[in-house]
């Protein structure tokens, strides 16, 4: 018996090794990328670290209770939608040079052109959130926009190494459209597996500030969440963004829970003209590492954001929420608490310097 068992170990850790070792994983650092993330104050334990305290699962919670509820507990009727997404397929490539805009491309992927530089923020344009192509699919309508649409880029943004924000086919597929990269510390390993120079990446620790092109500036700032794409997690760090213009401040916010670093970066490098945020894929389970819609709410004062574009929803069903639920709820407390929310549809371009938004109720659906 005792050689049964350790023969179907081995069996299954050298699955896991040929699995791994696909593409699709990355890299694990080593060498100079490795001493660096040593270095940095954020990386004990042979980890990285959230500034505070960060348990994976909020108080009163088990993961065999998260994945029972997972496999077994009643789907919501909206769990995914009845009909196609709405969206708009707008041609990027031919937007007007001299204008500033957002253009959402579902989930937390947007693209954004202002003082005439362009960046792309955590592109998944494959239709699964994912390794595998089977398992995650995108909802009808929501793929509109595939690495193709994707004109040349000054900046390709990553915020983490999750694969609903770092899609191995797209970002591939760009690598030639691409400038530079802008990246935490880790996440390179990454992208010089898949074909990417170093000399292409800007691969920074919070609080770094790295001036770009025409005078633009971004810094790294903190998120409360995690990382990694294989068993172990937190071997490369995850960050938001400060992106500072000569006329305008962004907030790019990636995943992350709710905790001070909100109230901090907005005493810093507040007020901001846009707040891009996470509101979705939610769960009281794991409040700590993604923010609940109240949250968010708090989040964007706490910024003192005078227009919050939320995104992280309308694409993938990674929770047990109705897909347009994030989108029903964050208007509805944005009301309550005089919050300029904006809500495009996916393609729909938000004109960055326009000052009165206005966006239809898209989300409605019906079981």
């Amino acid at each position: 018996m005792i050689y049964t068992i350790i023969a179907i170990a081995i069996i299954i850790v050298l699955l896991y090794l040929l699995i791994t070792s696909r593409e699709v994983f990355g890299a694990e650092a080593k060498g100079k990328r490795l001493e660096r993330m040593q270095q940095s104050e954020h990386y004990k334990n042979k980890q990285f670290q959230n500034l505070r305290f960060t348990p994976q699962l909020a108080e009163g919670y088990s993961m065999s209770k998260v994945i029972f509820d997972f496999l077994f507990r009643k789907k919501d009727p909206l769990l995914k939608p009845v009909n196609s997404i709405p969206a708009v397929h707008t041609d990027i490539k031919n937007m007007p040079k001299d204008q500033d805009f957002f253009i959402w491309l579902g989930h937390s992927s947007y693209y954004i052109r202002i003082e005439g530089v362009s960046f792309l923020v955590d592109p998944v344009l494959s239709s699964y959130g994912s390794p595998f192509s089977f398992f995650n699919k995108s909802f009808a309508g929501a793929d509109v926009f595939t690495p193709e649409d994707v004109p040349h880029l000054d900046y390709l943004v990553i915020t983490h190494d999750h694969y609903d924000h770092l899609d191995y086919p797209t970002v591939k597929a760009i690598r030639e459209r691409v400038g530079k990269v802008i990246l935490p510390l880790g996440v390179g390993a990454h992208l010089e597996k898949w074909g990417y120079q170093p000399e292409q990446l800007i691969e920074e620790d919070w609080g770094s500030e790295v001036l770009l092109k025409h005078n633009i500036k971004i810094t790294f700032t903190p998120a409360r969440h995690f990382s990694g794409r294989k068993i172990k997690r937190n071997t490369t760090l995850w960050t938001s963004y400060v992106l500072e213009t000569p006329g305008q401040k962004l907030f790019l916010g990636g995943d992350s829970g709710y905790d001070t670093h909100f109230k901090m970066i907005g005493k810093k490098y507040g007020p901001f003209d846009y707040a891009i945020i996470e509101n979705g894929q939610y769960n009281e389970a794991w409040k700590y590492i993604h923010a609940l819609p109240e949250d968010v709410i708090q989040a964007s004062m706490d910024l003192n954001a005078k227009n919050i574009i939320p995104v992280h929803s309308s694409k993938f069903a990674l929770a047990l929420h109705a897909w347009n639920e994030p989108l029903e709820k964050i208007t509805r407390l944005g009301k309550d608490y005089g919050l300029n929310i904006l809500t495009p549809m996916i393609g729909e371009p938000v004109n960055l310097k326009q000052t009165d938004h206005h966006f239809k109720i898209w989300w409605k659906d019906q079981p």
